[in-house]
């Protein structure tokens, strides 16, 4: 009998791992982007890889048993059989070098920040509107094990109201990034709130809501890094107070200099549960539950009683929510292979992944202005929507 369009499309649009098709990607960038697994997903070719040094050109093509290596992004970019790139360069650059890989008619990949200024934003977005093009951030918290377990105890209404989340990046020691040989590179002095993703999407990508005000506060020690940078950035450390759509409050420590551990981790307040990651100075994960019991303070007050269970954190790349080949641990604790295929699955399927413009934008852009109120003092100011 001859075929209906309802029943060809149902035949035909088959999930990623039923079809015999291949994403053709390039990695640009031979640092942070021999960390994914391209080269293991079922549906994915690393079809070339690009640095500007051979060094790193070399060891992207170890790394995914690409042979075929270019000298730069622009040659790269003439390679027509490649359909994307994913673009893991220096932060500065990633707009810029995104909206090259838009002009060549590929999907992006980038690593994180999506942009460092308020102009780059809107040029970002305003490209992927206008091509038509998949964009996705590889923004390693919003796959976090313990984010991914946040996320479900919001979808379950386990919180009840959530009204406050807290967020902490602690990075001592990053200015041993700061050369390569004698040369700076574009890290030195880099402001921590330019950096912000890592913290912004910890309550964004749970709950969905938009950062809206920020007043914020940086401390610097008057290093000569502090003194002598592109940027005319005199702070290590920044502490910001958001303000979100519904109310909420978020607090956001980007913290590159002191005496505290390295740390990715956040904290949820809920009048039913809270939930806490993994403290690095020892404790957690872990449940805070209400209850109706009593207990009394150090002053011999009444007090309502809450209860502290241990939380087992899931191991979620070990599930179904990944490919076979792709379920095992990896980097930035356990997200870059949910970042792999999120991102070759949303190009195969043609559908918005996850961290998308507009998404990617919500992280961003918050720490940009709240640079600027540290900057200003503190003063309260108000984030720009780009959704």
């Amino acid at each position: 009998m001859p075929w209906s369009r309802r029943t060809f499309l149902s035949t035909t649009l088959l999930p990623v791992a039923a079809q015999d098709r291949r994403l053709r990607i390039g990695i640009v960038g031979g640092g942070f982007g021999t960390s994914f697994q391209f080269h293991e997903h079922p549906n994915c070719t690393v079809a070339a890889v690009s640095d500007l040094r051979p060094d790193r050109r070399e060891k992207l093509s170890k790394t995914y048993n690409c042979p075929t290596a270019y000298n730069s992004l622009t040659e790269l970019l003439k390679d027509r059989s490649i359909e994307a790139v994913g673009l893991f360069t220096p932060a500065p650059d990633h707009v810029r070098h995104a909206l090259e890989c838009f002009a060549s008619g590929k999907h992006v990949l980038s690593a994180v920040p999506a942009a460092t200024s308020i102009e780059d934003c809107a040029r970002l977005k305003e490209a992927v509107e206008r091509t038509g093009l998949t964009y996705m951030m590889a923004e390693t918290s919003h796959y976090q094990q313990l984010t991914i377990s946040a996320r479900k105890f919001y979808q379950q209404g386990a919180f009840g109201n959530l009204y406050a989340c807290e967020s902490e990046y602690h990075h001592a020691g990053l200015d041993a990034l700061f050369y390569e040989g004698k040369e700076r590179t574009w890290r030195y002095g880099y402001p921590p709130m330019l950096y912000p993703t890592h913290c912004t999407a910890h309550l964004v990508s749970v709950t969905g809501e938009r950062l809206t005000s920020v007043t914020c506060i940086g401390w610097g020690d008057g290093d000569p890094v502090l003194k002598d940078n592109v940027y005319g950035n005199p702070f290590w450390n920044e502490t910001a107070l958001f303000q979100t759509n519904r109310g909420t409050s978020f607090r956001v420590a980007v913290w590159w200099k002191g005496a505290h551990k390295g740390t990715e981790r956040a904290q949820y307040y809920g009048d039913k549960m809270s939930f806490f990651f993994k403290n690095p100075n020892g404790l957690g994960p872990a449940i805070v539950r209400w209850t109706t019991l009593k207990d009394k303070d150090a002053g011999g007050f009444d007090r309502q009683a809450s209860v502290l269970e241990p939380y087992e954190e899931k191991q979620w790349w070990a599930t179904d929510m990944l490919p076979v080949p792709l379920r095992h641990n990896t980097g930035h604790e356990g997200s870059h292979a949910f970042i792999t295929h999120e991102f070759v699955d949303a190009v195969l399927n043609h559908r918005k992944p996850t961290v998308d413009v507009h998404e990617a934008l919500a992280y961003t852009a918050p720490g940009i202005i709240a640079h600027q109120s540290a900057l200003k003092g503190g003063v309260q100011m108000k984030i720009p929507s780009f959704d």
